[in-house]
């Protein structure tokens, strides 16, 4: 699984899911985040040193969508931590122990997961207790 979070509300924004992790995966998770928020100037990319984010189908790709990739030296964890709570939190809270009779069940789940629960009801301390996207609105509506 790839998944795109927003920095500023947690919000998991793009995500993509696959039998093993391919190159794909992340171009697959950034075009949701890409067509969900429809950024109208260049936004940057965190990411770790995978293969996946040093590819040069992941540079083009970037490139042809005003992405700028930002790619953390080794051993800095700084970057990753929100994605690790992130994956951290949909395992403990969802996954667990759980075996999936069908990847296509697995999908739907999560799915459900992080769009009816974790970006909609699941309150964050550092957001004044509320959800990422009630967070979002509060603070669109603010301006």
């Amino acid at each position: 699984m790839a998944a795109v979070l927003d920095l500023y509300s947690c919000a998991a924004v793009g995500w993509s899911m696959g039998s093993r992790m391919q190159t794909s995966s992340v171009p697959d998770a950034l075009t949701m985040a890409v067509w969900r928020r429809r950024p109208k100037d260049s936004v940057i990319i965190h990411s770790d040193q995978g293969n996946q984010f040093g590819s040069d189908e992941f540079n083009r790709w970037c490139k042809d969508n005003r992405l700028s990739p930002s790619m953390s030296r080794r051993g800095n964890c700084w970057v990753k931590a929100v994605a690790e709570s992130f994956f951290s939190t949909l395992k403990s809270e969802k996954i667990k122990k759980r075996v999936y009779s069908t990847r296509a069940q697995a999908k739907s789940e999560i799915f459900d997961y992080i769009e009816g629960l974790y970006n909609r009801v699941r309150r964050r301390k550092h957001l004044d207790q509320l959800s990422p996207l009630e967070f979002e609105r509060q603070r669109q509506t603010a301006l």
